[in-house]
């Protein structure tokens, strides 16, 4: 006799209850060797750092480095180095923090919080993703005028439909999304290592760049309507950012190990903060290599208009480079039309990891699922809204007007990182001190701890100092003293309810872990009697 098996089907809806692994399609999915050589072993843990180096090196980092290197020539060197180094360390924490509890920080966060704090920090994050989403939009669509003169207007609408390059990637496996990106990046880095080697820099100066010097946090000189501190707060402010945080504590999860074996759990945790930090030292590289751009490739000053328009045009303007070999190329319009390329390819990258992680903080904070392309059309529908506006309207007026207002709507959308960065910092740090969460061998050493504070801290009151100017910014580049007034009325009304919010955080989080804690005791009394 011949059994039929009925076939079931799981009805699958739009938005869907989720309180499962983090990333649940592709959590656990890739293979790693088990007794092989040191190479092996790192390649098959390779590829989840690159998908967080592509937020180190996003479009929004690209003007605060070039503009930097051309207003105080290699002083903020050293800032680049710190805040990659505060990175590394961040990063190393959120892997293993997904590692070894198998929770993204967003789950962490929501199961040792109340729903209406999760709610509120799901909210805040959400704007934090949509700010950097705003500076991909802009970054693609000027990508595009760029290399193929499509109207500004048609090239934002296009930007929305790179959500089916999304779906295209999503049936091709989570290995050859990570290969697609360190690619990308690769074609970032050979790019500016073209342009940087053809203008010869000073090696010497770089190196000595590199030394952290008290000039860098002064407020002279006022060059270019930038002092070395606010240069140095636009470095460090478009450089960590906490949805990178977010994203490594749930793709370090995609590693198939087992959890019952502490051994292979100290191996996952160590190879993954070897990929983290190859990955970021090429995001450094990166970085390091746009500012030497604007010290090194173009004349002192030359730069007026820090705009992607600008930087393009001026890459094809002779007269604006600093050296022959370099104004013989520009003539081709090669230096012009590589820069556009990896503007192109850095926006693609952001798109990739700027999905994953909206739906890692959907899914953690308030349990909700939804399809990754509807996640990305909805998200990028919404940033694509204030990128219109400001093109209708300056779409009248002169291109140096268009560019200026589109160049100061990437900067202004990042006031929000600031609000959304400590929230994740500082849990992250609470997780991974706990012995309670991590275990005793898998919490943070004493150096780890000391270092994370000093960093959380630091970048937090940075953040914070920085408000102000953020929101002074929003008056243009010369706001009257009552503007200057209102804006430090809002910044110091901001700062308090910031504060206020990680109070109750970091309150609600004691008492989480309280709890937790006693759970286990309990549970291990239980198991005894």
């Amino acid at each position: 006799m011949v059994v039929v098996e009925k076939e079931t089907t799981k009805k699958h809806h739009l938005i869907e209850y989720a309180n499962g692994p983090s990333l649940e399609e592709i959590n656990g999915t890739v293979e790693v060797p088990k007794g092989k050589g040191f190479w092996r072993t790192l390649f098959a843990y390779s590829g989840p750092g690159a998908l967080v180096a592509v937020g180190y090196m996003d479009p929004g980092n690209w003007s605060t480095s070039i503009t930097g290197g051309q207003n105080f020539q290699y002083l903020l060197m050293s800032i680049i180095l710190i805040s990659s180094l505060i990175a590394m360390l961040l990063q190393y924490m959120a892997a293993k923090l997904g590692i070894v509890t198998q929770m993204d920080l967003a789950q962490a966060i929501r199961a040792r919080t109340s729903r209406t704090l999760g709610i509120v920090l799901w909210i805040l994050t959400e704007l934090a993703i949509m700010a950097t989403d705003i500076a991909e939009v802009i970054g693609g669509a000027i990508a595009l005028y760029l290399l193929f003169n499509i109207p500004l207007i048609i090239a934002v609408f296009i930007t929305v439909f790179d959500v089916l390059v999304l779906l295209l990637l999503t049936k091709i496996g989570f290995r050859k999304i990570e290969a697609i990106v360190v690619a990308l990046i690769l074609v970032i880095l050979f790019i500016f290592v073209y342009q940087v080697a053809l203008s010869n820099p000073d090696w010497g100066a770089v190196l000595t760049g590199l030394i952290p010097s008290a000039k860098t946090m002064s407020s002279s000189p006022h060059i270019g309507g930038q002092t070395p501190i606010s240069g140095a707060l636009g470095i460090i402010g478009a450089t960590v950012m906490p949805h990178n945080l977010y994203l490594h504590s749930s793709i370090s999860q995609t590693r198939k190990i087992d959890h019952n074996d502490e051994e292979d759990v100290a191996q996952a945790v160590k190879f993954s903060a070897w990929d983290s930090n190859i990955q970021l030292t090429f995001a450094f590289f990166v970085n390091a290599l746009l500012l030497i751009t604007g010290v090194a490739v173009f004349k002192s000053g030359a730069v007026k208009d820090p705009s992607f328009f600008g930087l393009y045009h001026a890459l094809s303007d002779t007269s604006t480079l600093s050296n022959g070999i370099l104004a013989s190329v520009a003539k081709t319009g090669v230096l012009s039309t590589l820069f556009a390329v990896a503007l192109l390819a850095s926006g693609q990258n952001s798109t990739i990891t700027g999905t994953l992680t909206g739906q890692v903080i959907m899914e953690g904070f308030i349990h909700m699922k939804v399809p990754l392309w509807l996640r990305r059309l909805i998200t990028r529908l919404i940033s694509v809204i204030p990128v219109l506006i400001c093109v209708a309207l300056t779409s009248g007026k002169p291109p140096v007007e268009e560019h200026e207002a589109l160049n100061d709507l990437m900067n202004n959308s990042q006031v929000f990182l600031a609000f959304a960065l400590p929230f994740s910092m500082l849990p992250l740090l609470m997780f991974t001190d706990s012995k309670v969460e991590m275990g005793k061998r898998f919490s943070n050493s004493l150096w780890v701890k000391v270092l994370g504070w000093i960093s959380v801290i630091a970048l937090t009151i940075l953040n914070l100092k920085n408000l102000p100017d953020q929101i002074a910014s929003f008056y243009g580049d010369h706001p009257s003293a009552a503007q200057l007034q209102q804006a430090n009325i809002i910044a110091y009304i901001a700062i308090a309810v910031v504060l206020l919010l990680l109070v109750w955080t970091i309150v609600e989080l004691y008492q989480g872990n309280k709890r937790f804690k006693q759970a286990q005791e309990e549970k291990l009394e239980n198991s005894l009697n």
